[in-house]
């Protein structure tokens, strides 16, 4: 039997035949796919755009709330809990819904973004126990312009809402965390205190302010302390609070028997 017999009866033989045509396709189909694995990672690469935020960058809490203002009609929320004490005591108690970690799809700019919010179940944060989590837009094009636009307004929606009212912090490890809501500014009438020395501590604070040069030139640390005493109710807390309004500063609040902060004063 010559060589192109056997061939010849290979073909004839229905086993071979089905066979061949099954590691065929099978070889088709992973061809295919991996042909779209290449392509698809080629487009992303070349024709889309990502940004990842994690959610200890400042501005990942500026992008929930933008977000929660672009996808107003998802419907998988979060919410975050959180609680204010006026000056009169009463507790105020305010809820904040923001999409859930997953994928959700924005029209922003006349361009469809995927924004997708991943949290890491095994990773937390020390301070708080949080788990941490990140937020990734996902566009087409390769224009990153349309991400600055995103954090610009991110921010500017933060900043509106913090417009005319002071904003407290708190010390967390080696970060200021907001604490509370922004409260409305006091103003300094409202606090009680002898003739001229409210008056003066604004003046020097704002003197102080208008002249880094001055400290520059002589070599001084650019640092400046003022120290409030008095019983209890005198009004420090409340100077404090009318001062920082009056000059459209935040308060930072900590305490010196934190252990988390002993690392700045070694």
């Amino acid at each position: 039997m010559t060589l192109s017999d056997f061939i010849g009866a290979l073909k004839d033989n229905p086993y071979f035949g089905a066979g061949f045509g099954l590691v065929g396709v099978g070889t088709a189909l992973a061809v295919a796919r991996k042909g779209a694995q290449v392509g698809m990672v080629f487009f992303r690469r070349n024709y889309m755009i990502t940004l990842e935020v994690p959610s200890r960058d400042k501005s990942y809490h500026w992008l929930l709330s933008w977000i929660t203002k672009h996808a107003k009609h998802t419907q998988h929320l979060s919410v975050e809990t959180s609680y204010m004490q006026h000056e009169s005591g009463r507790v105020h108690t305010q809820f904040d819904f923001h999409p859930s970690p997953g994928n959700h799809i924005i029209w922003y700019g006349r361009k469809w973004i995927r924004v997708e919010r991943t949290r890491e179940k095994q990773m937390v944060d020390l301070h708080t126990g949080t788990p941490w989590e990140s937020v990734t837009f996902t566009a087409l094009g390769r224009d990153r312009q349309i991400f600055f636009n995103i954090l610009q307004e991110a921010r500017e929606l933060a900043l509106k809402q913090e417009e005319g009212r002071t904003v407290m912090y708190t010390a967390l490890g080696a970060e200021w965390r907001p604490f509370g809501f922004p409260r409305r500014r006091r103003p300094l009438s409202s606090v009680v205190l002898e003739n001229g020395v409210a008056e003066r501590i604004v003046d020097d604070v704002k003197e102080f302010i208008g002249n880094p040069k001055w400290y520059t030139d002589r070599g001084i640390p650019y640092r400046r302390g003022y120290l409030l005493y008095g019983p209890p109710g005198c009004g420090k807390s409340s100077f404090i609070t009318a001062l920082a309004g009056e000059l459209g500063y935040s308060i930072c609040l900590m305490s010196l028997s934190d252990r988390s902060l002993y690392c700045f004063y070694l």
